[in-house]
């Protein structure tokens, strides 16, 4: 279960980066403007993304009841609740794809979880390589991500109703304190 869990996840991650970086590069007015602007080939991702995260929930709810599993559930909801408003009001989808911009860094943390399952040795040269990437990306597509994220919501606070942006700024703090937790766990188990 597990292998397939990550390998689908995995693929997700592939899809999903490349899907919004070229979204963007289509459409460079989805970063310009994060909260209308609208084309259907960034819905459909942020859509698609929406159903993975539903898969992944159903998953894990029949095949492991962990408290990794717990943490995951929790991520999963608050990503479900914020692109259920990208995708039911069609509104806010450039800033669901940059958030989509964190499974950049997903790519190797999947990556990371399969080899661990093939029973790769800490020492080995792909799995250091693995490592040092994941541990670059993380902090580059997670946490400087998140940080910018965080920085528009509040910057155009003032252009945000208070429920969506409530919904934001608790999604983004619970997201945020995962993320610092998970970034603490990767960099004590593959380099200290």
């Amino acid at each position: 279960w597990r292998w397939k869990n990550i390998t689908v996840s995995l693929v997700h991650a592939l899809i999903s980066s490349c899907w919004a970086v070229y979204c963007f590069y289509k459409s460079p007015k989805l970063a310009e403007d994060l909260i209308s602007t609208y084309t259907v080939l960034s819905h459909s991702l942020v859509a698609v993304s929406m159903g993975y995260f539903i898969y992944d929930v159903c998953d894990m709810l029949v095949y492991q009841r962990t408290r990794q599993s717990l943490e995951l559930l929790g991520h999963h909801a608050v990503i479900l609740v914020a692109f259920s408003i990208s995708v039911f009001t069609r509104l806010y989808v450039g800033y669901a794809l940059v958030s989509l911009l964190v499974e950049l860094n997903s790519i190797f943390l999947h990556s990371r979880q399969l080899m661990q399952i093939y029973g790769f040795a800490k020492n080995n040269c792909f799995y250091r390589l693995n490592s040092v990437t994941n541990l670059g990306t993380f902090v580059v597509f997670r946490i400087s991500v998140l940080a910018w994220m965080t920085r528009w919501i509040v910057i155009n606070r003032h252009l945000i109703p208070l429920v969506f942006y409530s919904v934001g700024s608790i999604g983004l703090a619970i997201i945020t304190v995962m993320n610092i937790v998970l970034l603490y766990r990767l960099f004590r188990s593959d380099f200290i």
